[in-house]
């Protein structure tokens, strides 16, 4: 924001307090030692700037009126440098201004939240945008708290966060709309085929309907390794791939990134494996994926001997990827009616299990387990990320132990007499030893 920006955007705000109305039921004074003015002399005018284009000064004037309010503002180095550039232009377009203040108000608690209060439990407060915010360990919704208390006024508190927070709906609106503009083109055909011995056009095959299940499985798609054979796999749209595979994985990945708490698992995809490449061709053949992504506290507990071996990576990611799509819904929904699911994953032939605890979805054995934590990270219809709070491993079946069996005693066996010898020993008598 510039000097001449500044300067407008602090008489608007100065207009529009010194014409508040004092005596409105509810209300109380606002004068120039307010938060909100605050908001704007601080590392945090980028925030007050779009607070200005989302037109909500009147709105924050009337919750600063009625009670206390605790804003959390990420300085203006980190709106400039680590927010993408597609998604601020998002945010400005004006028919996209609910979007905007559903984002600005994801920010703000009507209530004062001091440092003291923030705890190692995990505490949910409402927003003025009716959404939940989590606190944990010095956290908010995964962000760091950088500068708790920066700005303390009579009728707010200002916090300073490392990143901006983005609620799920805004995110899905983002995703939504820039999914439906990369398949808007039309597709070019080829010319029409003549047979050259009935010289008629040759009909063409049934096409098939996008988003149709494959008709290969998908471990037939994948690329050889191991224990896996090549084979060409057919999608909708044969081989001009009517999805754009490639867009959409790196489109979720910005997402994981965006999100926060899930850089180790974007750091395997893009830089230590081919896995974003693989993934694109599957989801450009057609098939759908459910990506189950460990955060970075769960990824920081792997040891050194766990990633050691050839291939580690590629093995952990390839267990946490079920060929399916299923939201946190839908495997609640499972869950619950079934008790225990078992769901394919690209590890064949391990599968991942998961049940119903705590309210939530379970996935995998004992300490071994991980729980459902930020569900819908991101779902198109196609590819679908869930986050977990730990990292899945098959599950190792030991080996039974056989049964020494007791040594077999043999007995000597009685001989047995026929009928004609039984009659012989009882006409001559004992005679014989046979017949003793």
């Amino acid at each position: 924001m510039d000097d001449l920006s500044k300067l407008l955007f602090f008489l608007l705000l100065t207009i529009s307090i010194t014409t508040a109305l004092p005596d409105k039921p509810g209300s109380g004074q606002i004068n120039s030692n307010s938060v909100l003015v605050a908001l704007l002399d601080s590392h945090y005018t980028e925030l007050a700037e779009l607070v200005e284009k989302a037109l909500l000064l009147q709105t924050l004037e009337e919750a600063v009126g009625q009670h206390n309010i605790t804003i959390f503002a990420p300085r203006n180095d980190a709106l400039e440098k680590n927010l993408d550039p597609e998604f601020k232009s998002f945010l400005l377009q004006p028919k996209n201004l609910k979007s905007l203040q559903s984002l600005l108000m994801f920010h703000i608690l009507p209530k004062r939240i001091t440092s003291p209060q923030f705890s190692s439990a995990v505490v949910s407060h409402r927003t003025l945008s009716n959404d939940h915010l989590h606190f944990t360990n010095g956290k908010v919704n995964s962000a760091e708290i950088t500068k708790p208390d920066d700005l303390t006024r009579p009728d707010g508190i200002i916090h300073g966060i490392e990143r901006l927070l983005i609620p799920r709906s805004v995110q899905e609106d983002f995703n939504r709309r820039r999914s439906l503009r990369s398949i808007a083109a039309v597709l070019p055909e080829g010319a029409p085929e003549v047979d050259p011995r009935t010289h008629r056009l040759k009909k063409k095959p049934a096409p098939i309907p996008a988003g149709a299940p494959p008709v290969l499985p998908v471990y037939d798609a994948m690329s050889p390794g191991p224990s896996l054979a090549p084979a060409p796999a057919p999608g909708p749209g044969g081989p001009r791939h009517h999805f754009n595979g490639e867009a959409q994985v790196k489109d979720f990945i910005h997402t994981l990134l965006h999100y926060g708490g899930y850089n180790e698992m974007a750091d395997i995809l893009v830089n230590l494996t081919s896995l974003a490449t693989e993934m694109g061709r599957l989801v450009s053949e057609g098939y759908v994926l459910t990506v189950l992504a460990p955060n970075d506290e769960a990824m920081a507990k792997l040891t050194t001997d766990q990633l050691s071996e050839p291939g580690a990576p590629e093995q952990i990611v390839y267990y946490h990827i079920i060929p399916e799509y299923q939201t946190e819904e839908s495997m609640y929904n499972s869950v619950r009616r079934f008790g225990k699911v078992r769901y394919d994953s690209l590890r064949f032939p391990h599968k991942v299990e998961a049940q119903e605890a705590d309210g939530s979805v379970k996935f995998g054995h004992g300490d071994g387990s991980a729980y459902l934590f930020d569900p819908d990270i991101y779902t198109d219809g196609r590819i679908s990320v869930q986050g977990i709070d730990g990292v899945l491993f098959p599950e190792e079946k030991t080996p039974v132990e056989k049964k020494t069996a007791a040594p077999v005693v043999k007995k000597a066996a009685k001989p047995r007499r026929g009928k004609l010898m039984e009659v012989a020993c009882t006409m001559l008598g004992s005679q014989f030893s046979t017949c003793q």
